[in-house]
């Protein structure tokens, strides 16, 4: 008599089982959508491209470029360390130019290489708004700078143009971050830092220009190739 009802109150838990059971399982699909949706907005409005060993590799050429001005120096009589730089010649300092736009070109050659080998790897698309924001906000204060670099030039004091080749690049980098990971921020803090102390001792301003171009941009470079791989 009772075994019709019995049977039906049965299959009725059973359902509300598996619905339950279902439902938890379930749980985690807003959550992996709502991940899903906030990398979609990062790629969207960030600049995520960036490979840490273009950084490394930036920074080994600024060293090897370091150690060529050191041997202009010396080339041309000037015993670097013995304190105040102040016997710069025009041959020189035309040689130390030359060097550093090679230096320029050769760092941000590879940057531009690594960075479309990551975007081949992640198939993403290199130039869109955030790329164009992202150079806008870095190239008024690296054009700044140079123009200033260069008044410094014509103004006779080339001693002061490696300290400030940092400040303004480290402004560039701030300027820049809110437009590619946020680790890009507290690099440039780092170069702004060491820009002004080498403002201070603006006689040893290769050496700076060495740690900030160089090691800073290897240890970042590694910090973020691990973080970001």
């Amino acid at each position: 008599m009772f075994r019709r009802p019995v049977k039906k109150i049965w299959k009725y838990e059973i359902s509300v089982a598996n619905f339950v059971i279902q439902s938890a399982f379930d749980m985690n699909s807003p959550k992996d959508d709502l991940q899903h949706i906030r990398q979609m907005m990062e790629r969207s409005s960030r600049f995520i491209s960036l490979s840490g060993l273009s950084g490394v590799v930036a920074g080994i050429i600024a060293l090897i470029g370091a150690a060529v001005a050191l041997y202009l120096f010396k080339r041309n009589g000037v015993e670097y360390f013995d304190g105040y730089a102040n016997m710069y010649n025009n041959d020189l300092v035309k040689q130390l130019v030359v060097l550093g736009l090679a230096v320029l070109v050769l760092a941000l050659a590879s940057g531009v290489l690594f960075t479309v080998q990551k975007n081949k790897k992640q198939g993403l698309t290199i130039w869109n708004n955030v790329t164009k924001d992202l150079l806008v906000n870095l190239a008024v204060p690296l054009i700044a700078g140079g123009l200033f670099c260069v008044a410094l030039l014509y103004h006779g004091a080339p001693a002061a143009v490696a300290p400030a080749t940092l400040i303004f690049y480290g402004l560039a980098l701030v300027n820049a971050s809110k437009y590619t990971y946020s680790d890009v921020q507290y690099l440039g803090y780092c170069e702004i830092f060491l820009g002004l102390v080498a403002m201070f001792l603006i006689g040893y301003g290769l050496i700076f220009w060495a740690l900030g171009f160089g090691m800073l941009h290897i240890v970042y470079g590694l910090v973020m190739y691990r973080k970001y791989k």
